[in-house]
């Protein structure tokens, strides 16, 4: 039986791209929101999921990594970095001139931020909560704009009037896929953690780090959220190589584990090549 795999939708969306890209076979389900998208792994409505957690252009995607942190025991049991390419699209008929806003993902407007500014100066930008849910309200409004996918253009029946808008040629956004558990060891793997302190003392990051070099483990990502309780204090959130049954891996994060009020491993899979 082919697997059920949820996107954040609706079709048309970089991550029904992504999922696409990942696994061509699998029933595709897409979901309104991130939140929704991990509900339905949760209710074992699909296999997994996949989400965006980072982009090249405007780093983390704050949506998922507090759901990760607060909201979810789920675990990130793969991942698929894609390029990601913007387009401005419009109803057929709407000429540049025309545009009053733009809709699209607090990111995707993000990315595009010169070329708003130099093409499209004082027009109103409004979030939407994915991409191809912005091109979906075109069907309504004429003196509009979306930024999105060319499939969404094809679906919703839009006129791309612009290609590749994107600030830099090298935009890519990495996907994670969500799922009850993490991955079996591959031999190159990587791990993801979060963890935050009681006290606020100096040193106490430093100590942490300290453990990670000792050990000869290199650090692929560091970043931080608010805990969402205290002003000033912050979860961490390190990407380290290696797999969290591996002997010198598993060593530093029971090491870890005492230097830090609260660690929870947020899974460990193969990274993307």
């Amino acid at each position: 039986m082919t697997k059920r795999l949820g996107y954040l939708g609706p079709a048309g969306s970089y991550a029904e791209q992504a999922a696409t890209v990942y696994d061509k076979n699998s029933e595709k389900a897409p979901y309104p929101s991130i939140p929704t998208v991990a509900k339905a792994v949760e209710n074992r409505e699909v296999s997994a999921g996949l989400v965006p957690i980072e982009n090249s252009l405007e780093g983390a995607v704050t949506y998922t990594l507090d759901l990760l942190i607060h909201d979810s025991k789920l675990l990130i049991s793969d991942e698929i970095v894609l390029p990601i390419h913007h387009n401005l699209l419009v109803s057929p008929g709407t000429t540049k001139q025309d545009i009053e806003v733009v809709y699209s993902h607090p990111q995707a407007l993000a990315q595009c931020r010169k070329y708003l500014e130099n093409e499209l100066p004082g027009v109103e930008l409004i979030a939407a909560l994915s991409t191809s849910a912005a091109v979906k309200l075109l069907e309504k409004e004429r003196k509009a704009a979306a930024i999105g996918t060319i499939r969404a253009a094809e679906i919703y029946a839009a006129e791309i009037i612009d290609s590749q808008i994107e600030d830099k040629a090298n935009n890519v956004t990495r996907f994670v896929l969500l799922s009850e558990n993490d991955s079996e060891p591959t031999g190159n793997d990587k791990t993801s953690i979060c963890f935050t302190f009681d006290d606020d003392a100096p040193g106490l990051l430093y100590t942490v780090m300290g453990s990670i070099a000792k050990e000869g483990i290199n650090l692929a990502k560091v970043e931080s959220r608010p805990n969402k309780l205290e002003l000033g204090r912050y979860f961490f959130l390190l990407d380290l190589e290696g797999h969290r049954t591996e002997p010198k891996l598993s060593r530093t994060l029971s090491t870890i584990s005492s230097e830090v009020s609260e660690l929870k491993i947020l899974g460990s899979y193969p990274q993307h090549s």
